[in-house]
Parts: structure tokens; sequence; C-alpha cells
């Protein structure tokens, strides 16, 4: 059984995109358009979401709300808060009972104060946020940095498209 190893981001990851949809406020409002929320749900779909939380997806989740939620904190006892508290409490945790990813962010939409688009902006931020977190500077394959990207990716193809 064979492992895909993390890459690394590159630089021209995204598509170019024709116009800045970061102040686009139809790409906040389209309703074809992936959410903050909905990428968060869909790594726990993913191999990663069976990986015990750790202090880079605590970041990464931490950033997405901050980007959902337009404010420059988290909530207290929002979805950044609990993945703070899991990451903390996995590192004292025995390995069969340590949070995992997906405990997480399941549910991520009712659980995040407010919604929105993913941009590529939103995207860049969480992946900084993961990659500033962890040792070997790889994105976790699958884990919130990649389905941020790949859902901007898909936005940014659905609105030019």
């Amino acid at each position: 059984m064979s492992q895909e190893q993390p890459q690394r981001p590159q630089a021209n990851q995204f598509p170019e995109a024709t116009e800045n949809h970061a102040s686009d406020p139809g790409l906040v409002l389209d309703k074809n358009a992936i959410t903050i929320g909905e990428a968060l749900e869909t790594s726990a779909l993913t191999r990663a979401g069976d990986k015990p939380l750790d202090q880079s997806d605590a970041a990464a989740i931490q950033a997405a709300e901050m980007r959902a939620t337009g404010k420059n904190q988290t909530e207290p006892g929002g979805l950044g808060a609990m993945a703070q508290s899991a990451a903390t409490r996995n590192t004292r945790t025995m390995p069969l009972q340590k949070t995992t990813l997906a405990d997480v962010v399941s549910g991520a939409r009712e659980k995040l104060g407010a919604d929105k688009a993913v941009t590529r902006e939103d995207a860049e931020r969480v992946i900084g946020a993961e990659l500033r977190n962890k040792d070997d500077m790889k994105t976790t394959p699958g884990g919130v940095a990649g389905s941020m990207a790949a859902a901007a990716t898909l936005n940014q193809k659905t609105k030019s498209g």
C-alpha cells in the first residue's frame, strides 16, 4: 500500500484570474460557489480526515475561520478554538484517543459563525498558515489547505467559465 508524498505548493498553483475576485460580491453570494465551510468538511472525507489533528491543521482551520468571518481573531468556542484545543490535547494523548481532523471539521458549516465562497486569497492564507506550522514545510494531501486550494480553483473556473 503506497502513500502519497505531501506536495509543496507552487507559486503558480492557482490559475491566474483576469479580475480581482476578493472584492467581487458576486463570488461571495454565488449559490454554486464552494464555501469555506464546505471545503473544511471535504477535508474530513479524505484520507487526511483520519489523521490526528496537529498544530498545522489547527492553524489552517483558524485561518479559514478568520477568512470566513472576516475577523482578525478566532471566535472563543468557535471552530478554530476547538481545533487549537484538540491539537494541544493530542500532544498529551495516547494514539487511539487522539482527536482526528474529521472530528473537528465535520459539520463545519454549522460550527462557523459565518461562511463565504472560497477565493484564491482565502486559500493562500490557509496554505501559509499550514506551512508555517509544519517542520517539513509541506501541506497534507487532502488536508485543510489542499481542500481550500481545490475549492478556490473550482470557484475561479466556475466564475470565469
